[in-house]
């Protein structure tokens, strides 16, 4: 009796997936264990293994597509098997699906499948605005690297699209010429928007964008034929004046990050790529100019030249001047946030100063290892999670219902970067030791800084540290990052007089600021996780018993 596959839940957070590539085709053979098909999750691209054997009888979600958790995604069954019951809504067991069937779901994926298939020209493919991570609900186009016209081979980077928390490169899974182009440059569209048509060259696709609606759906409209047709010169024209007023350099993430780290401006270094974007051997291959020191030092001499020997009075004049700055995926999120946070959850703040003399040895002891590099910061973090394990109501989540109590202890590290702040995490961080949590950290910081955290690697926090000692700060509060309960605001370390069995001496503290939930956390209970935490923080021999 033939089977139906449907599309699997591959990760706790998904609710649709796209079918990358097809392993097999209509009238193969499907033994148990094969791979059918590469399925694209919301975290990452997972190979899809069979666990019924036949024939595969029918396809219901083709490459590219993206459909619902628990769509028909393909039928197994015996070589020559009647299906067409299945195909009109029929009832039959499922195979593969984390829940049970809903046949009218089901019988309105089938159906609209064939649709689509038929009023889309032949090879024609919709490529829509990919969900990135798992929070994305919008994507911004940084930088097209194909335009209409172009050839586009499986594999090939069409964009790179700006999320909310870091700006990926997004590959095409489709081989064919690019027909359309539906969001341009700069421009912000929501998860599942038109982004692209590809396709044969020359197909009339007249129709095809102007009758698009997020969910894939699309159908052709004479009418609209010229309006479509006059859209992709329209954009052409607008990308290129965008690229010519010399607000946007086209540059590889790669050519970015090696410029970055070697202080070369992007602006000065000229492009051997396609459309003059720079790579990676245009970056090691550079020489600064002379001409561009003189010439950023002349005006400063030619003022300095020019200063008046005498104060004169002011008189106020010239104009009034603003810039406009747009917000970006990562910001808007950001506010997206933390306004939910501090406007959700009934913040307050405790507060308490710690000595910092034997910390201070105890670094000093440990750094003079080899090969091993230990911050006051990471310090912090090994305390926190021994702290959080004998007190783990601080590491909650609230529910309407409910208050988790969270016996696994997974920090989260803020960390600045250019467009605002992420937060990537340390699993498990109570059974690491103190040079595993400084490596982790600083590897984690250096990709953050370069957008190449993956979304997995900024999940699944229940407590956080915000730390801005080294910028001087001595004292703050943080808005906690939900869904945790509670967030660590570390200080500087101030030397400073204090008194020690009644004499006044100099010595190190630092000031230490938790802010707390106070629907999962009480005051008293926040005030005994500082106690403890200042035991260890005082006391580092502490953290190894």
């Amino acid at each position: 009796m033939a089977i139906k596959v449907t599309m699997p839940r591959l990760s706790d957070t998904m609710t649709e997936g796209t079918v990358a590539t097809w392993l097999k085709k209509v009238g193969d053979k499907v033994s148990e264990g094969d791979i059918l098909a590469e399925i694209e999750t919301d975290k990452a691209t997972m190979e899809f293994e069979s666990f019924n054997e036949g024939t595969l009888l029918h396809i219901g979600i083709q490459a590219g597509e993206t459909a619902p958790v628990d769509s028909l995604l393909a039928i197994i069954g015996k070589e020559g098997e009647d299906i067409s019951a299945l195909l009109a809504g029929g009832d039959a067991p499922a195979a593969e699906a984390p829940k049970a069937d809903a046949p009218a779901a089901e019988a309105k994926t089938e159906t609209a499948a064939p649709a689509k298939a038929a009023e889309l020209p032949k090879g024609v493919i919709v490529v829509t605005m990919p969900r990135l991570s798992d929070t994305m609900t919008e994507g911004t186009v940084a930088t097209w690297l194909k335009k209409v016209g172009d050839t586009v081979a499986e594999g090939d980077i069409l964009a790179e699209i700006e999320t909310d928390k870091a700006t990926m490169e997004f590959e095409s899974f489709n081989a064919g010429t690019l027909l359309y182009i539906g969001i341009q440059e700069g421009s912000t569209a929501p998860v599942d928007s038109l982004l692209a048509i590809i396709g044969p060259a020359g197909t009339d696709i007249s129709g095809v964008a102007d009758n698009f609606t997020a969910g894939g759906a699309a159908t052709a409209s004479a009418p609209a034929a010229e309006e479509t047709k006059a859209a992709p010169a329209a954009q052409a024209t607008e990308a290129v004046a965008e690229t010519s007023n010399g607000g946007r350099i086209l540059a590889s993430p790669l050519a970015k990050k090696i410029a970055s780290d070697k202080g070369i401006q992007l602006s000065q270094v000229k492009g051997s790529g396609e459309n003059g974007r720079i790579v990676k051997s245009d970056i090691e291959n550079f020489t600064p100019s002379a001409q561009a020191q003189t010439a950023a030092s002349a005006p400063a001499a030619k003022q300095e030249a020019s200063a008046p020997a005498a104060p004169k009075v002011f008189v106020p004049a010239g104009e009034v001047y603003t810039e406009e700055i747009k917000n970006s995926q990562m910001r808007k999120i950001i506010a997206k946030r933390l306004s939910e946070s501090l406007f959700t959850a009934p913040h307050y703040n405790l507060v308490i100063e710690v000595s910092m003399d034997e910390a201070m040895q105890a670094r000093a002891a440990i750094n003079s290892v080899p090969d091993t590099k230990v911050s006051f910061n990471d310090m912090v973090i090994k305390a926190c999670a021994l702290a959080l394990k004998k007190h783990p109501k601080i590491n909650s989540t609230w529910k309407e219902d409910a208050i988790i109590i969270n016996h696994h202890v997974n920090i989260g590290v803020a960390v600045a970067v250019e467009d605002g702040l992420v937060v990537p995490v340390l699993k498990f961080t109570d059974a690491m030791s103190l040079s595993q949590i400084g490596g982790s950290v600083r590897d984690l910081a250096g990709r953050a800084k370069n957008k190449k955290l993956g979304p997995q690697e900024m999940e699944g926090s229940t407590f956080t540290v915000s730390n801005l000692g080294m910028f001087g700060i001595t004292e703050f509060n943080s808005i906690i990052n939900q869904p945790n309960s509670a967030i660590l605001s570390v200080g500087a370390i101030v030397e400073k007089p204090v008194v020690k069995n009644g004499q006044i001496v100099v010595g190190n503290t630092m000031m230490l600021s938790l802010a707390c939930d106070h629907r999962t956390i009480d005051g008293a209970t926040g005030a005994q996780f500082l106690q403890t935490l200042k035991q260890y923080i005082e006391s580092p021999v502490t953290m190894l018993a």
